[in-house]
């Protein structure tokens, strides 16, 4: 799995602290909204230029990660 740091940005003054992707000042929970909405991975990218399709869908192979079977209870663990 990447590391996210390498994904995303935090930053204050980029969209208010929003994390973005790296390099761009695009929220990542843009991709989950278009993609919520059954906008395609390439529509998505097409409205974002500034992102790149390696780059979204590594954030989408970090969020299968999170959310696998094997990593949930790690996430209740860490959000309790």
């Amino acid at each position: 799995m990447k590391n996210i740091k390498d994904l995303v940005s935090i930053d204050t003054e980029v969209q208010g602290g929003q994390p973005v992707f790296i390099g761009t000042r695009v929220p990542v929970v843009s991709l989950f909204y278009h993609l919520e909405r059954g906008v395609s991975l390439d529509e998505f990218l097409a409205d974002f230029p500034t992102v790149k399709k390696e780059l979204a869908i590594s954030i989408l192979e970090v969020a299968e990660n999170l959310f696998s079977s094997g990593n949930i209870s790690k996430l209740y663990e860490t959000a309790a």
